[in-house]
């Protein structure tokens, strides 16, 4: 008997195949179970076109994908991200997040096709982007702190570089020499002898 898969049958065959099986396992089990259809010839030249139009759906379906392909070309995004502090970001940067910044962009794009992982620390990395299971591009995008947290991380780039001026200060003071120290607070000493010498006169002036 020939027949026409309709499903895919584990150790038989896959869908839109034509097969010819024993007549008992076709008319017992497979034509009942709705898993083929006898292989007349009105049933082939069926298929045969059935066929042909989906392969030419599939190839137009390919050529489009090509066609989008062609946007991504010289894209690079900037993408902002809160911090917590260094390198590493509040969250993560992710399909969601690549997706909006294309749109931005003007490109429009179903974050299911970005296949890139979110990323947790700032820098710069590539999306990898599927249009069509035989199209794929790559766009690369950098991950930089927001606003607020430049502003952020600027105070705390200061109050490290004033933390480091005041050990330094401390380590100074501290290799000095007994003459140096001296000297250091006989002129302190005499600023406040001239600076309580300069009080009565500011305030007869006055």
């Amino acid at each position: 008997m020939k027949i026409i898969l309709k499903k895919d049958v584990q150790g038989l065959g896959y869908k839109d195949e034509v097969l010819t099986v024993k007549d008992g396992y076709g008319r017992n089990y497979l034509l009942p179970q709705r898993l083929a259809v006898l292989a007349t010839d009105k049933a082939v030249k069926a298929l045969n076109e059935e066929l042909k139009q989906r392969a030419h759906k599939l190839a137009k379906i390919k050529a489009d994908a090509e066609e989008a392909a062609k946007q991504f070309e010289g894209i690079t995004l900037t993408i902002e991200a809160k911090v917590s502090d260094g390198q590493a970001i509040y969250g993560s940067v992710g399909p969601t997040q690549i997706a909006e910044a294309l749109g931005k962009a003007g490109i429009e794009l179903d974050p299911k096709k970005v296949l890139t992982k979110g990323v947790k620390a700032l820098g710069q990395y590539t999306a990898q982007i599927q249009l069509h299971r035989e199209v794929h591009v790559e766009v690369p995008f950098e991950v930089v702190p927001d606003q607020e947290s430049k502003e952020a991380l600027a105070e705390i780039a200061a109050q490290k570089k004033a933390d480091k001026a005041k050990e330094a200060a401390k380590a100074a003071e501290a290799e000095a020499t007994p003459e140096e120290v001296a000297a250091a607070e006989e002129a302190a000493a005499e600023a406040e002898v001239l600076e309580a010498m300069d009080a009565p006169a500011e305030a007869a002036a006055e």
